[in-house]
């Protein structure tokens, strides 16, 4: 008696097997740190797990945005499976392109996937005095950031967001917190 849909089953259930105590095994050493140094169209970014820090500053404009932030998204999902309580996205970017935010929204997006609501994501965006200004005098500073927080609207880790008024020397001026 041929008997294909057991076959089946059982080949899934040893692949599945295989595959968790390879992931096991893959995530028992800490998640190495990595960062990037800047150039003048990349940004500095650190990816330091034992804090929970990611970082990206300086300007992003790269001709190959793949190049860059791919390596980082990689590390970014090597990192949730193993977060820390508290995880801080600082976003402290001159200028960026569309390409790089189209990646940044990946990045985000993935941290927004860390699997426990007990765990906090900080999100710290840091913007010239100007516009800060500006968007504290707006009726609703959420709204200013519809892109991000359309992201993290279905997060599972608690998220807040922290805004920075940065002066010219990119010192911290002024903060608010924004929370969802």
């Amino acid at each position: 008696m041929n008997l294909p849909g057991h076959s089946i089953i059982l080949n899934c259930t040893i692949r599945h097997a295989v595959l968790t105590e390879f992931r096991e095994e893959l995530f028992m050493e800490e998640l190495k740190n990595l960062v990037i140094e800047k150039t003048a169209k990349t940004p500095r970014i650190e990816l330091i797990h034992a804090s929970g820090e990611i970082s990206f500053t300086g300007k992003s404009l790269p001709e190959n945005a793949t190049r860059i932030y791919e390596p980082v998204l990689s590390w970014v999902n090597d990192y949730i499976i193993q977060p820390k309580p508290v995880t801080n996205l600082r976003l402290n970017l001159e200028y960026y392109n569309t390409s790089s935010m189209l990646w940044i929204s990946k990045i985000i997006k993935s941290l927004s996937r860390i699997n426990n609501p007990d765990y906090r994501l900080m999100v710290h965006i840091y913007i010239p005095l100007e516009e800060y200004d500006d968007m504290r005098e707006s009726a609703d500073i959420k709204e200013s950031f519809n892109p991000l927080t359309d992201i993290l609207q279905n997060s599972i880790p608690e998220v807040s967001m922290k805004l920075y008024a940065t002066d010219e020397a990119s010192r911290v001026i002024r903060d608010a917190v924004v929370l969802f």
